[in-house]
Formats: structure tokens, C-alpha cells, sequence
């Protein structure tokens, strides 16, 4: 029994002195810390500052010129433009235009056959005349008095009846005549002398195009910097290389729910008859203008905690020497690879653009790698 009991203690010793040597290996001085072989201590595992200088690469601000815009698509509409239609039904007995001719306002451009609403017309002109003697004559009779008021009264509703009808004639006659409603160009009619058309159906299209309107959308976020006078620029698919000015003309006040898109109407000057209603069109809102913008590459922003920093070079202690220094800097437009500085630099300064994740805290010695974008020192 006394031997079974051998085995457990001896383990227990066991367990208990590896223990205690563990302990003591790890607790004991650092003086008595031996390197393992192959293991070499550097000088510069400590703070950036007190090693060697931390190889960065830098570039310097830049002044440009900067444009506050922004790009969307769209599409151009004539500023005028109707698709003429009759309101009766009538057979075409007349077409006074040609396929793309400028026309004018009120030009006759279709005649329907109009003889029955002619014939009504001057019947009902001899109805007026006779109805104004009639009226005439009664008058001199009443002033005899050889008939009584009532009879002028009525001979004066007969005039005014007969005025009526002819001016109900004149009308039907006039809608048998399709005039042009503005200044435009006539578009490729759709119908020839002969047809009979029926009310409502297509004829030709007028469009005025000496002004065309572009219409696109922008986002929400730009209803508050979008007003009504500013400058756009657009580029037309269909004629690389041309750009056209553009004056916004109308915002609607009502924003599309399901885009969460405001629509946008810009006018563009087409005299010279380059562009179409129906083109694709890619529009620059601009929205202001900077002569002298700070700009810096956009790798040398450090964003932390919602803010933006860059670490500034500056000259250190000694001579020639150059150290870093974490500012803090607001941001403006953004541009691909480029980014405007609105506050935290000036003219002149140079920032870090690679190596910041070695800078853990300002003062620390830099050695600039020459990249041809900044000069070596600030």
C-alpha cells in the first residue's frame, strides 16, 4: 500500500520544482538576460528620435488653380418644340412648307379642305347683314314710333345671334388651317397632300433650336450650392473635343423621392445649329473657383479619430537637420490623387507622403529620399 502511494508524491515533487524554475527564469534581473546566439540589439528599436533618421518621402505644397464642380449626365431639349396635330377631322389639300425649312410664326404650313366651313361662313355673313338692317331700321321706326321697344329689343338679339354664327364659322373654318405657334425649323412631315386625317393624328414637328435647354440631375447633398446663374460646361459624345457654355436657368424645388435627385435645367447658346434635341450630354456644374488653391497628394493625409493630419516637415535642432511634426488640417475638394488644404499649412511647406506609419510622435529625425517632388529640406 505504502509503495502505490510513492508514485503520486514524486509527481507532485515534480511538478512543483518546474514550476518554481519557470518562475525564477522569468523574474530574474535583466543584467542576467544573455542574448540568444545570432540575436543583435539595434539602437534604433528605441523612440524614432533617438535612432536613425526614419527614410520618408515628401512632397511640397503646390498653389494651382482649382475648380469647385461637379460631373453628371443629361440630356438637350429644343427650348421650343410641338408636334402639330389637327383638332378635326379633314382631307389635306395643301402643304406649304418643306422637309427642314426655317418657318415663321403664324405661316400657314397645312390646309385642310375647308369648302363646307367657307360656304357656312359667308351664309352667315348675309344672315348678319340682314339681321343689322333689320336692327337699323327699327330703330328709325321706333324713333317715329310706329313700332314698340319690343320689337327693337328682339331685332337686337337677331344681330347679336347672327354675330354668333359667323363667328362660330370662322372658327371651324380657321382650325381646317395649320399655322406655325413660333419661330423654328420644320421637321420631315408625316403626311401628304390628299390624306385624310383624323383629329389628334401626327403631322410634322416644329422645333426652335436656337437656344437649347440641357436637363440632368445632381444629388441632394447639392441643392444648397446650386443656384440659378451659374456656370456649366458641356461635352457632347457625338462632337469630341467641343465644349459649350451653360447658364443655369431653372432648379425644380422638388426632389425626386425615389432618386433623391434635384433636376437642373442649364441653357446653351446654338446659333450655329451644332447640336440636337436628343443628344447625350455630360454637364460640369461648376460651382466656384480658386486662383490660389493649396494642394498637396492625397497619400499624405493621415485620418484619425474623424480628423485629418499630415506630418510636416521642419528643421530640426541641429544644422541640416529635419524632423516631423503631426498637424492637423481641413480639406477641401478633392481631385484624383490631389487634395486641397483649407486650413493647417501655407505656401512653401513640405509634408511626408510615405513612410508616416514609422512616426509615432513629433521631433522625429527624417532622412528625405529625393523624388523630384520637394526639395530635401522644408
Amino acid at each position: 500500500m505504502a509503495s502505490k502511494l510513492v508514485y503520486p508524491v514524486v509527481a507532485l515533487v515534480g511538478i512543483v520544482a518546474a514550476s518554481g524554475a519557470a518562475w525564477w527564469y522569468q523574474n530574474r534581473a535583466p543584467s542576467q538576460a544573455v542574448p540568444s546566439q545570432g540575436s543583435v540589439v539595434s539602437p534604433a528599436s528605441s523612440t524614432p528620435g533617438a535612432g536613425r533618421p526614419v527614410t520618408v518621402e515628401v512632397a511640397r505644397v503646390e498653389i494651382t488653380r482649382l475648380v469647385d464642380d461637379v460631373q453628371a449626365v443629361g440630356s438637350l431639349r429644343s427650348r421650343q418644340g410641338v408636334v402639330l396635330r389637327p383638332e378635326v377631322s379633314g382631307r389635306v389639300t395643301r402643304l406649304n412648307f418643306r422637309d427642314g425649312d426655317r418657318v415663321r410664326r403664324g405661316q400657314l404650313l397645312v390646309q385642310l379642305d375647308d369648302q363646307l366651313p367657307q360656304a357656312q361662313v359667308k351664309q352667315s355673313e348675309a344672315e348678319l347683314s340682314i339681321a343689322r338692317a333689320n336692327h337699323k331700321r327699327n330703330q328709325e321706326l321706333l324713333a317715329q314710333n310706329f313700332i314698340s321697344q319690343r320689337t327693337v329689343d328682339e331685332s337686337a338679339a337677331n344681330l347679336d345671334v347672327a354675330q354668333a354664327k359667323l363667328a362660330l364659322a370662322q372658327a371651324t373654318a380657321a382650325r381646317l388651317k395649320i399655322v406655325a405657334p413660333f419661330d423654328g425649323i420644320a421637321g420631315i412631315r408625316a403626311v401628304n397632300v390628299g390624306d385624310y386625317l383624323k383629329d389628334g393624328t401626327d403631322m410634322v414637328n416644329v422645333e426652335d433650336i436656337d437656344v437649347v435647354y440641357v436637363d440632368y440631375r445632381l444629388p441632394e447633398r447639392f441643392q444648397t450650392q446650386v443656384k440659378k446663374g451659374q456656370k456649366a460646361m458641356v461635352d457632347i459624345d457625338a462632337l469630341p473635343g467641343r465644349t459649350f457654355d451653360a447658364l443655369i436657368q431653372a432648379i425644380d424645388p422638388l426632389i425626386d423621392a425615389n432618386g433623391r435627385s434635384i433636376a437642373v435645367r442649364a441653357t446653351v447658346d446654338n446659333r450655329q445649329q451644332l447640336l440636337r434635341p436628343g443628344m447625350f450630354a455630360r454637364v460640369t456644374t461648376v460651382f466656384g473657383e480658386r486662383e490660389r488653391a493649396l494642394v498637396i497628394p492625397e497619400e499624405a493625409i493621415v485620418p484619425q479619430g474623424g480628423r485629418q493630419f499630415v506630418i510636416k516637415v521642419v528643421n530640426g535642432p541641429e544644422k541640416d537637420s529635419l524632423v516631423s511634426r503631426r498637424v492637423e488640417v481641413k480639406v477641401g475638394i478633392r481631385r484624383p490623387g490631389r487634395v486641397e488644404i483649407l486650413d493647417g499649412l501655407g505656401e512653401g511647406d513640405t509634408v511626408v507622403t510615405a513612410g508616416q506609419q514609422r512616426l509615432q510622435k513629433d521631433g522625429a529625425a527624417l532622412k528625405v529620399i529625393d523624388t523630384g517632388r520637394a526639395p530635401a529640406k522644408p
